[in-house]
């Protein structure tokens, strides 16, 4: 295996190579102790690990502030990597475990930050990430502590925060602390973290259609008649009802995941495919969408229904909540490839599965030449996410016989079916990213405030409102979302096979 040391500030990197290992660094992680490390960071690492990325002197530095030692920490590792790693391995445990060290400390003040600079200098680590697994309150001290105690430099190596979302709770707040971060540290440095990018089917985007003389050439205004995007679970609020109180739906998941997938649909080619490239793209789609109208989008709330009880009857949830668990919302993105054509986007809580699909609808051709009984259905191309992630082409084809009956035929790719081994976990790919320096599946400050800017009517709206549609849990999610489409003469697809 080859060592590739890339640069810092690098923008021009290029994606880790499958049998490529990292450079040998220090991943600290804040909140060490919190469900996120439990279930993605430490499975993701324990992974990387296994599959030979990690550089033999790598270590694992966890923060947190209960009074825990490194045997300690071992032994969260060890019981979450049994629940949530894909496989676990006593043997490889053995060789993971002693990676392991844990720091005391507060995420403000010197005392703690000071015992974890002591720990590093005694590893020998002058190349750092940062992960901030902490709650989204504690950024601003906690960046502002890494910048006072000097970890923002090193002489020997190079420096890489990484900050989960969600960055900020509206644009004001994500421009202020953009604000504090790039006070503190160089924007190479930073890495603001969207697992979605990273799901393969998202990362396939690309490939599908730079790679493939077959799809670019359709993907405009010209053949594609509008582009639906599904977020869909089946679960409520999971216990985080007091998190959801604050967020909903627009903050969790549609200023960020929905919004990067329909840039990476919506997107022209990039020069090259790296960092700075691609974050210019996707910032151009954002700055070319419109404004949401007020009859362009449905929010909604689930009631209890199918034996489940509504979102107001759940812990930490206000009696009288007018918290959105359901949107949809019609976008558009008024430029030369797409003016005209909508972009329909809907994700909720509660509903009848759990799905994430990119559905784009092919206009009708413009003359057949055959005496049909009906008019035939649009060519759809969808990629999906989760469940099983793959592509599926639908098109119409002859059934057998003197006359033309028409038939729809499907050409499906699937990840599980075409490779023996699994998909790596999003979080792999992206934990790996820090540690080779390469951005390219991160967002930008200007990406993340041009996102708010899009939500921000929907935000709005959600103030103004009384309260938002009811529909029963369990169901496809209120009825005003399918007379968005109706009244454009269009129809939800419902997610799944078929």
């Amino acid at each position: 295996m080859t060592i590739l040391e890339r640069p810092a500030a690098g923008s021009s990197e290029e994606p880790a190579a499958e049998n490529e290992v990292a450079p040998r660094c220090a991943y600290v992680i804040f909140g060490v102790t919190g469900d996120l490390s439990s279930r993605k960071l430490l499975p993701a690492l324990y992974a990387l690990h296994g599959s030979g990325h990690l550089h033999a002197d790598t270590n694992i530095v966890g923060y947190g502030r209960s009074d825990w030692n490194d045997e300690v920490l071992r032994e969260h590792a060890e019981s979450a990597l049994r629940m949530h790693a894909r496989d676990f391995d006593k043997s490889s445990w053995s060789t993971f475990a002693p990676r392991l060290r844990y720091v005391r400390g507060d995420y403000g003040g010197t005392a703690g930050m000071s015992r974890l600079q002591q720990l590093l200098v005694e590893l020998g680590q002058s190349n750092r990430v940062y992960y901030t697994a902490t709650p989204p309150t504690t950024y601003p001290t906690l960046v502002e502590s890494l910048s006072e105690m000097g970890f923002q430099s090193s002489q020997e190596g190079w420096t890489r925060l990484v900050i989960e979302k969600p960055f900020g709770h509206d644009l004001e707040s994500a421009v202020e602390l953009n604000r504090l971060v790039t006070r503190n540290f160089d924007e190479h440095q930073v890495y603001r973290i969207d697992h979605y990018l990273a799901k393969e089917t998202a990362q396939n985007l690309a490939v599908l259609r730079f790679a493939n003389t077959v799809f670019e050439p359709l993907w405009s205004n010209r053949y594609i008649d509008h582009v639906q995007m599904t977020m869909t679970e089946s679960v409520g609020v999971e216990g985080r009802g007091e998190f959801y109180e604050q967020s909903g739906v627009i903050r969790d998941v549609f200023q960020n995941h929905l919004l990067q997938l329909l840039a990476l649909v919506a997107m022209e080619p990039p020069a090259r495919y790296e960092a700075t490239s691609v974050r210019n793209e996707k910032v151009k789609v954002f700055e070319a969408m419109g404004c949401v109208a007020p009859g362009d989008a449905v929010l909604g709330q689930y009631v209890e229904g199918n034996g489940m009880s509504g979102y107001r009857e759940e812990e930490g949830v206000d009696g009288g909540s007018r918290q959105a668990t359901y949107a949809a919302a019609r976008f558009e993105v008024q430029n030369w490839r797409w003016s005209g054509v909508p972009f329909f986007v809907r994700s909720g809580k509660r509903l009848e599965s759990k799905a994430t699909e990119i559905v784009l609808h092919f206009k009708t051709p413009p003359h057949i030449p055959f005496a049909l009984p009906v008019e035939p259905r649009a060519d759809r191309l969808t990629l999906r996410l989760t469940p099983d992630e793959g592509i599926d082409l639908r098109f119409n084809t002859k059934v057998p016989g003197q006359d033309i009956d028409l038939e729809r035929a499907n050409m499906e790719f699937t990840y599980a079916q075409r490779f023996e081994r699994p998909n790596p976990d999003a979080y792999e790919t992206l934990l790996l990213d820090t540690m080779v320096g390469d951005a390219t599946l991160f967002m930008r400050s200007d990406e993340v405030e041009a996102q708010w800017r899009v939500v921000a009517p929907l935000l709005d709206r959600q103030d103004q409102e009384a309260q938002p549609c009811p529909y029963p849990a369990g169901t496809l999610g209120p009825p005003e979302a399918d007379r968005l489409l109706e009244r454009l003469g269009r129809r939800w697809h419902r997610p799944g096979p078929g």
